[in-house]
């Protein structure tokens, strides 16, 4: 017997004083992580409701996350999610934050968020699975979603392919350079880190690497920072339970109020030891610098010395300047209607 499909999902999390930091202000990744837990719910949900392979959703990837607003302790956050597209082979979710104050009833949507599952196999890791489709609603809506899924299909691929390099400690370095304020995490994975297939969750990693940048952050500003954005996280690659992971982190750009940090997760795999250290996932995070009223200040810039530095500053420059074109684009599109 077939189960119906399941395309929505709603759940509700309190925010706690161990999910904030010394401000107050819940960690962009305990965020990223309800995210994707309630991705990973509906996916594995929706792929499992036809008969076949039972399977686990895996997340594959996070288009750029806005954080329009931060939470507080003692606030509810309701997260809902929507399956939004399937192709053969994967789903996209749309996941929606909205934090509520349960002593006023104020509430404001604080995230948006869009990601990537592929369904794999619980007697055998290594196969996808078929995804049961969707209905739609209108046929603009499929066509609209393939293309959503052609794009982020081919920048996985280019971002794959430029994933060489290699974090370097630097001996006494200055202030405000990138090696000043790079920053590592080792992490083991442990059961608790992974899904029913043994793999970690795209969540853990997420906010592994949050933290990192924040620290990142932390180091070069000497203030409180707030994650303000994440572009587009591509896992590259599964991580395995009982492996060693390094989560690096270093800055790229920084404008006058605000800051990129690009992190990169790479992967020992102990248990498999004919397999060698490998990239798994990749990402660039934007924070925010903070008075201890909540105000934007203004971030130190940030001091480049090699020309890889230089060019790497160059790039996320241009990443910054479209980004602020197209939010600038969505702005006066909004106000003509």
């Amino acid at each position: 017997m077939q189960a119906v499909p399941v395309t929505l999902l709603a759940s509700a999390w309190i925010m706690r004083p161990d999910d904030a930091n010394f401000a107050g202000n819940v960690h962009g990744g305990i965020i990223l992580k309800m995210i994707e837990e309630a991705g990973a719910i509906i996916s594995t949900r929706h792929c499992n409701s036809q008969d076949g392979e039972p399977c686990v959703a895996a997340l594959a990837r996070v288009e750029r996350t806005d954080f329009l607003s931060p939470v507080c302790i003692g606030e509810v956050a309701n997260v809902s999610a929507e399956i939004t597209y399937t192709s053969r082979h994967s789903v996209e979710v749309q996941v929606n934050v909205m934090s509520e104050n349960i002593l006023t009833g104020a509430k404001k949507v604080t995230n948006k968020a869009t990601l990537w599952y592929v369904p794999l196999s619980l007697k055998n890791v290594n196969k996808v699975v078929e995804v049961p489709p969707i209905q739609y609603a209108r046929k603009e809506q499929e066509e609209e979603g393939k293309k959503r899924y052609e794009e982020q299909k081919l920048d996985r691929l280019e971002t794959k392919q430029r994933n060489g390099d290699v974090i370097f400690p630097i001996i006494n370095p200055e202030p405000h350079t990138v090696g000043y304020s790079q920053s590592s995490l080792i992490h083991l994975v442990g059961p608790s880190d992974c899904t029913l297939l043994g793999f970690v969750h795209g969540g853990v990693t997420m906010k592994l690497m949050d933290e990192v940048a924040g620290i990142v952050a932390a180091r070069h500003c000497k203030t409180n920072i707030v994650t303000a954005s994440v572009d587009a996280i591509n896992f590259h690659e599964k991580i395995k339970k009982g492996s060693v992971i390094t989560i690096s982190g270093r800055m790229t750009f920084t404008s006058n109020k605000s800051m990129e940090i690009e992190v990169f997760v790479d992967a020992d795999p102990f248990v498999d030891e004919a397999r060698e250290r490998y990239r798994a996932v990749s990402a660039f995070f934007t924070y925010v610098s903070l008075s201890k009223e909540g105000k934007p200040l203004p971030v130190p810039q940030l001091l480049t010395e090699t020309e890889d530095e230089k060019r790497r500053f160059e790039e996320g420059k241009g990443r910054y300047l479209q980004t602020k074109a197209k939010r600038q684009a969505q702005l006066q599109q909004a106000a003509l209607q």
